[in-house]
């Protein structure tokens, strides 16, 4: 089993998504995550899907997912040509003499304090998926109490394999 990102833009309308998630579904293979947004271009939108399986499973998805009707163009992303990101927020339980040392760990990962209550406080991160694995992980010893994450979002490196769509 291998993990793949791909990228698609397709047509900006309603139900995109849900047909492109339902094939998914049919075909049984999984979706890790999914991002969508629009693009610079309010016609398209640029969905973001992480899969996993072996070469074959993967290949298939690829086929299917270039033939669906709103979708124009199929990317893989490889990891050494490709930009990815993502954004979590943690909300994290903390007593007043605790706050400090979890300003000071999301300080060392470029995170922001983006809200603080009487007993919790939430951590915005934004980074690979290893950067915001890792900063959880040291959150150990500490209780998380929500914790959503937003799904890689990517580009590729460079101008040579922009897709231009008229």
């Amino acid at each position: 089993m291998r993990k793949m990102v791909l990228q698609l833009l397709a047509d900006n309308n309603s139900g995109v998504l849900s047909r492109i998630s339902g094939l998914f579904s049919r075909r049984g293979y999984n979706i890790e995550s999914i991002t969508a947004g629009v693009t610079a271009d309010p016609r398209f939108s640029r969905i973001t899907i992480v899969t996993s399986g072996d070469d074959e499973v993967l290949e298939q998805i690829q086929k299917q997912v270039a033939k669906l009707v709103d979708v124009r163009d199929v990317k893989q992303l490889d990891p050494e040509e490709s930009v990815y990101r993502e954004l979590a927020m943690i909300k994290v339980k903390v007593s007043p003499e605790q706050r400090q040392s979890i300003v000071a760990m999301a300080d060392i990962f470029r995170g922001s304090i983006v809200d603080v209550a009487k007993e919790c406080v939430i951590v915005e991160i934004t980074g690979a998926q290893s950067k915001i694995d890792k900063f959880i992980e040291l959150l150990d010893g500490f209780e998380i109490l929500e914790l959503a994450r937003t799904g890689i979002a990517g580009l590729t490196r460079g101008s040579e394999n922009v897709t231009y769509l008229s």
